[in-house]
């Protein structure tokens, strides 16, 4: 029979190796919206894009409202390896600005996300356009299934890959506040970035992005206002997981909006594909300039 004194000490080691477990367990990681099988997620995005492609309608091209100057930078390093992203910020600047870390959509850091950092950065922001794929992009769906899904295999890349943008924009360009915006797999990494950086955010869009966390004690922490923009007839997320989402952070009195917008699918604002909606797409731009001046400047 077990002395009393032994049982004791089994039970306190059994406490540390779950404690443990808990810590280093991704599953358990609250800084990540609580993650589905990465086969499922790739697999739910693949169906959403099924009839779209990577290229932008030629009747389609955003300018920016004022002249903007642009580069490449490496505002990262993961495993030894430098991490490239697209910078773009108003050209007359010569004061530090409020910056924004802009998400790729399942589609990786093409021409298309070039072209929206550029506009945004022409409403006077440093925008810093982040690459979650290692220097690829895709050019049809099979591509960006298995990309996002590398992603979603291991989500701690691509969450030092944000905190460090992070850290570039506040550091090196000396940001005055940094907010987050992504679209679709970007949309869905917008909120992985505040969940990362819940009390150093100063805002966060995200367009129908399709991971929502609608349980409260992820989101308890988040302390910045969270601007959403979802399709009414898109599927990823559904309009139910949205108002979820929504009901979630209005329990915990956050600063949120949501807008979903009638007769719109999956992403909806993106110029390619069938489900582009330019009724739409500019009236969520709208919003999303009016949210980042009330927030940012």
């Amino acid at each position: 029979m077990r002395r009393p004194h032994k049982l004791f000490g089994i039970a306190i080691v059994t406490m540390f190796l779950v404690l443990l477990w808990a810590l280093f367990n991704p599953m358990s990681d609250r800084s990540l919206v609580a993650q589905e099988p990465s086969q499922n997620y790739a697999s739910r995005l693949m169906e959403s894009h099924r009839a779209d492609l990577p290229v932008a309608s030629e009747a389609v091209a955003y300018a920016p409202a004022t002249a903007v100057e642009t580069e490449e930078v490496t505002y990262a390093t993961i495993d030894g390896t430098p991490v490239t992203g697209y910078l773009a910020r108003p050209a007359e600047a010569t004061e530090p600005l409020p910056a924004l870390i802009v998400i790729h959509e399942w589609w990786g850091l093409n021409d298309n996300i070039r072209m929206m950092t550029e506009r945004l950065a022409g409403e006077g922001y440093t925008a810093l356009a982040v690459d979650l794929y290692n220097g690829e992009f895709a050019e049809d769906p099979q591509t960006a299934r298995s990309l996002v899904d590398s992603v979603s295999q291991n989500p701690q890349l691509a969450q030092e890959n944000l905190r460090q943008a992070y850290q570039y924009l506040e550091g090196e360009q000396s940001a005055t506040a940094i907010a987050s915006l992504g679209w679709c797999f970007g949309g869905s990494w917008s909120l992985n970035t505040a969940l990362l950086l819940p009390d150093q955010l100063d805002a966060a869009v995200i367009y129908y992005g399709g991971q929502l966390e609608t349980d409260p004690a992820r989101l308890s922490g988040l302390e910045m206002p969270i601007l959403g923009i979802f399709g009414a007839l898109d599927d990823n997320p559904p309009v139910e997981t949205v108002r979820e989402f929504e009901a979630a952070l209005q329990s915990l009195d956050k600063s949120v909006e949501i807008y979903v917008y009638p007769g719109a699918d999956h992403a909806f604002a993106n110029p390619s594909g069938m489900n582009y909606d330019p009724e739409a797409a500019e009236d969520a731009w709208e919003r999303t300039t009016a949210f980042l001046e009330q927030h940012l400047k």
